[in-house]
């Protein structure tokens, strides 16, 4: 909090502040044991009739009255987390939100994609949401209604719920789009985060990866285990990064990892996926039989791909995991990776489109980089 030279705390922000970060401090009526005041860190979105509304790095939005304020004030924003004096090979990777959303839809791509001023549309016959969401870096190129009818039309025509992917947490995130998505009736269905860490350690626990077979393609047995059932050929291209077998130069790179399951089980022990784009490796679909758990077979995927990808010469990784999948939070800390920033999908209200063309179809289609 701000303190003066005198002692009392002091509100040093205003509503020329809003889009930065800010931590205040507010009365609270009746608080929890007694407790008087509330502390709240994260984006101030907005400032109007006597009420500010806060974003903190998760998402949530808090209200927190004019008159309850108590002290405020504009923080820089949040380091990025490290983990103690380890060897900078094993210190978790420096990375913009820019950069590793770029990464991240690289990682997952759709079958088509075009432009709206800089953002892209991206649909893959709703196999998805990451797939089938408007990734809004930069402007659209229309006032924010205008955009966000157009895209509400071109998903209409694809007979698909228009979706915003929007990330809160990190410098230069989107907490003033949420606001806005949420003032006019977007409704948040989704939140996860993207983690981050050093790809060197994870590859450090394959001492038991012998039996973790590697394929650029997923197989039969792949699918089998993969918990999204009936993968139809959209889903196939959207998993094998737009194209089977080996990637052309310069496109990122996928590996499949299979740990076989007992002889005449119906689906392997354990899966993962690993798309390797420059220094980053991206770990998905690592899923284990629930009956196999707790015997290292996660680590040993990760491990196996983490290896590969550090021969194709990445140095860091990133994954993304929902908030409420303890296990996977659980197994990934230990791993090393810690999170980055929180991304969001909001569906579009019910509300029927106007009539009108969609955003020019003849407009370059993107390759899942901003």
């Amino acid at each position: 909090m701000e303190i003066s030279a005198a002692g009392r705390l002091e509100v040093r922000i205003t509503a020329a502040d809003v889009g930065k970060r800010v931590s205040v401090r507010s009365l609270i009526e009746h608080g929890p044991s007694g407790e008087k005041f509330s502390d709240t860190l994260g984006v101030l979105t907005s400032w109007d009739n006597g009420v500010l509304r806060i974003t903190r790095k998760s998402g949530e939005s808090v209200r927190v009255a004019e008159s309850a304020l108590v002290a405020g004030k504009v923080v820089p924003a949040a380091p990025a987390r490290r983990r103690g004096p380890a060897p900078a090979r094993r210190r978790g990777p420096a990375a913009s939100y820019g950069e590793l959303a770029r990464v991240a839809a690289r990682g997952w791509r759709p079958v088509e994609s075009e432009r709206l001023g800089e953002w892209e549309l991206r649909a893959a016959a709703g196999f998805t949401r990451r797939a089938n969401s408007v990734l809004p870096l930069g402007d659209p190129g229309l006032p924010l209604d205008d955009a966000l009818t157009a895209v509400r039309r071109w998903y209409a025509a694809r007979e698909l719920p228009a979706y915003v992917q929007t990330a809160t947490g990190a410098e230069g995130a989107q907490e003033l789009l949420c606001a806005e998505l949420e003032r006019r009736g977007w409704v948040r269905e989704v939140t996860a985060e993207l983690w981050t860490g050093g790809l060197a350690p994870v590859a450090d626990l394959g001492d038991g990866t012998s039996g973790v077979l590697l394929s650029r393609d997923a197989d039969e047995a792949w699918l089998a285990r993969y918990r999204r059932k009936g993968v139809s050929e959209v889903a196939l291209r959207v998993l094998g990064g737009g194209s089977p077998g080996a990637p052309a130069p310069g496109e990122p790179s996928v590996w499949f990892a299979t740990v076989p399951g007992e002889p005449g089980a119906e689906a392997p022990a354990a899966i993962g996926r690993c798309v390797v784009d420059g220094r980053w490796a991206g770990f998905a679909a690592v899923e284990v039989d629930p009956a196999r758990r707790r015997e290292g077979l996660a680590t040993a995927v990760m491990a196996a791909l983490a290896a590969r990808a550090l021969e194709e010469g990445a140095s860091a990784a990133w994954l993304q995991v929902e908030t409420d999948n303890e296990g996977g939070r659980a197994l990934y800390d230990r791993l090393g990776f810690a999170p980055h920033h929180a991304y969001h999908h909001y569906r579009a209200p019910e509300e029927p489109v106007s009539e009108g063309s969609a955003p020019d179809s003849s407009a370059p289609v993107g390759d899942g980089a901003s």
